[in-house]
C-alpha cells in the first residue's frame, strides 16, 4: 500500500510493507460513533457476549519499523472516513427476558423491535416495568451465563396458577361508546384496562394501598367467601396472584385491613353464620402470615362490618355488627409490635346499643355496620352506615385524644350504606353505596372545613351503581375494585381522574372545628 500524497507528513513517494492493524478493543470502535455508515456495525454489544474474531497470532506477522507505523497511521487517520467497515461480523445472540406475570415465567425476546410493540396505549414496555408483587422487577439472563452453567435450574420455577391473561387491546373507536369530553377541570370516569392473573368477582373485601400496590384480600361473591391475597399494581394496572406461606386466616368477609408500614393487619369478618375477632399480619415483603400474641384479658367482640383506622401505633376500630345487634364501641389496638399486640376499650358502648335502641343517646352515634371511618389528624370521621333497619345520613367526629364525640350539623345530607370514603386533602370523596333505595354510583364530596356536601359533575362512562367495593387514592386518582349492584358481583376496575380537583391533596394544614 502507497503513502496517501496528501499527508501532511510526506514530502516524496515510499512504498510500504502491506499489513493489516489489529482493532484496539473487542467492543468495537468508539470513535466513529457520530460518523454516517453505509453498513451495520461490526461488533456485537449484547450484554454479557464478546466477538469471537481471530486477532491473529502476533508471531506469524512481521513487525513493522516506527517510521513506517507513523506514516501508516497519518495515511489511516486521513482516509478513515471513507473506509469502508471490515467484514464478517458475527451475528448477535438474543437474550431472555423473564417477564413475570404471578406465578409463572414467560421468556420474551429483548430485540428492541419487540419492546416497542409492546408500548400498548402509551404505557412503558412491558418487560421494563416491575408488574409483579412477588419479584419487584425483570429479570434478565443472557446466553453466556447459561453456556457457563448458570445458577437457576428448571424446578426452581414458580408452580404455574392458571392462564395468562394478556394485556387488553385498545377500544375500536368504531365501537367504543359516544361519551363527551371533559374539560379539564372536571373529573372523569374510566374502566382500567387490567392484565395479568384473573381472579374471581369480590364484595366485601379489603383494598389496601402499599407503595404502589394494591392489596387485596377476601371478600366474597354470591356463592362462597375466600381467603385468597390478590395484588393489583395501580401504575400498569397489572394484577399478580402471590403465594402465600404462614398461618393463613379463614375465608373472611366485611373485615378490616390497615396498613402499618409495610405489614397488613387483618381483624374480624365472618362467613355466613360465623363471626371472629382474631387478628392476623401478613408481611408484603416476603408474603408470610402469622398471628400476633395478644397480651391482656380484653378483646372486643366478633364483629363484621366494622371500620378501623391507623394513628399514632394504635388502630381505631368502630362499631360493625354481631350477629345479634349493631355495635358502637371503639378499641384500640396497639401496633407498636406486629408481633405482640394489645387491645384497649377507648370509648364504650351506649345504652341504646345493649337494650335495642329504646333509650335514646345524643353523646354519641348509634349502633352501626357498614359505614365509612378516616382518621384526619386526632378525629376519627364517622359517616353513614346501618344497623340493620335505618340506612344512617349522619356525620360524627369522634376525638381520640380528648376521647369526645360531637355529631356534625350538615343541613343537606345524604343517606349511605356500603360506601367508600376517601380522604383527599380537605375533602371525603364518598363513592357510590346504597341510599336506602338503590344502590347508587354517586361521587360526593365532603368538605370538612365548612362540613357541608358538594356534588359536581363527573364527566366520563361511569361504573354501575354498587356498594360493598373497594376504594384508594394514588397518584391524583381514585381506583375503585368490585362490588355488588344487588343482582351481580363484579370483578371489574374503573379509575376516576381527579384532574384539577387533585390539588386538593396538596392541602395539609387544616383544622375540623365541630
Amino acid at each position: 500500500m502507497a503513502d496517501n500524497p496528501r499527508s501532511p507528513s510526506s514530502t516524496k513517494s515510499r512504498t510500504v510493507r502491506s499489513q493489516k492493524i489489529a482493532p484496539s478493543s473487542v467492543d468495537g470502535d468508539s470513535g466513529n460513533e457520530g460518523q454516517d455508515r453505509a453498513a451495520p456495525p461490526t461488533r456485537s454489544h449484547t450484554p454479557g457476549h464478546l466477538s469471537s474474531r481471530s486477532q491473529g497470532s502476533s508471531s506469524s506477522r512481521r513487525k513493522a519499523s516506527e517510521p513506517s507505523i507513523r506514516a501508516r497511521s497519518q495515511s489511516v487517520s486521513s482516509k478513515s472516513a471513507f473506509a469502508p467497515p471490515p467484514q464478517s461480523a458475527p451475528t448477535p445472540i438474543p437474550t431472555l427476558t423473564l417477564r413475570r406475570h404471578g406465578d409463572y415465567t414467560t421468556p420474551v425476546p429483548s430485540d428492541p423491535q419487540v419492546g416497542s410493540s409492546s408500548l400498548d396505549d402509551g404505557r412503558r414496555p412491558v418487560a421494563m416495568r416491575s408488574t409483579s408483587a412477588i419479584a419487584g422487577r425483570t429479570t434478565t439472563t443472557s446466553t453466556s451465563s447459561a453456556a457457563s452453567g448458570g445458577s437457576r435450574k428448571a424446578s426452581s420455577a414458580p408452580r404455574p396458577r392458571g392462564p395468562h391473561v394478556p394485556f387488553p387491546p385498545l377500544q375500536d373507536p368504531k365501537t367504543a361508546p359516544d361519551v363527551p369530553a371533559a374539560p379539564s377541570s372536571g373529573m372523569y370516569w374510566s374502566r382500567a384496562p387490567v392484565s395479568g392473573a384473573p381472579h374471581t368477582p369480590l364484595r366485601a373485601h379489603t383494598t389496601t394501598l402499599v407503595g404502589s400496590n394494591i392489596y387485596v384480600f377476601g371478600g366474597c361473591d354470591s356463592r362462597a367467601c375466600f381467603n385468597e391475597l390478590y395484588v393489583l399494581d395501580a401504575d400498569s394496572f397489572h394484577w399478580s396472584s402471590p403465594h402465600v406461606t404462614g398461618d393463613i386466616p379463614v375465608p373472611l368477609r366485611a373485615m378490616t385491613c390497615t396498613a402499618v408500614g409495610k405489614k397488613l393487619v387483618v381483624f374480624g369478618g365472618g362467613d355466613g353464620p360465623a363471626y371472629y375477632n382474631d387478628v392476623y399480619v401478613l408481611d408484603t415483603v416476603n408474603f408470610r402470615w402469622h398471628r400476633p400474641r395478644i397480651v391482656g384479658d380484653r378483646t372486643p367482640s366478633a364483629r363484621r362490618a366494622h371500620t378501623a383506622c391507623l394513628y399514632k401505633n394504635g388502630i381505631y376500630m368502630f362499631g360493625g355488627g354481631d350477629g345479634i345487634r349493631a355495635l358502637n364501641d371503639i378499641w384500640r389496638l396497639d401496633v407498636t409490635d406486629v408481633n405482640k399486640m394489645s387491645w384497649k376499650l377507648v370509648s364504650g358502648p351506649s345504652s341504646s346499643s345493649s337494650n335495642g335502641g329504646a333509650v335514646k343517646d345524643t353523646s354519641r352515634p348509634k349502633a352501626r355496620g357498614y359505614h365509612t371511618a378516616n382518621m384526619v389528624g386526632s378525629k376519627l370521621i364517622i359517616y353513614g352506615g346501618s344497623d340493620g333497619g335505618e340506612c344512617f345520613n349522619d356525620v360524627w367526629v369522634y376525638d381520640v385524644d380528648t376521647h369526645a364525640w360531637k355529631a356534625a350539623p350538615i343541613p343537606v345530607t345524604f343517606r349511605r350504606l356500603s360506601h367508600t370514603s376517601t380522604l383527599v386533602g380537605s375533602y371525603l370523596f364518598v363513592v357510590g353505596g346504597h341510599d336506602g333505595n338503590e344502590y347508587s354510583n354517586d361521587v360526593l364530596l365532603l368538605n370538612l372545613v365548612t362540613m357541608t356536601w358538594d356534588k359536581r359533575r363527573v364527566y366520563g362512562l361511569p361504573p354501575s351503581g354498587r356498594g360493598y367495593h373497594g376504594t384508594v387514592l394514588h397518584d391524583s386518582r381514585l381506583v375503585v375494585i368490585g362490588g355488588f349492584d344487588g343482582g351481580e358481583v363484579f370483578s371489574d376496575v374503573w379509575i376516576l381522574e381527579l384532574a384539577v380537583h387533585a390539588y386538593y391533596s396538596q392541602i395539609s394544614h387544616f383544622t375540623i372545628e365541630v
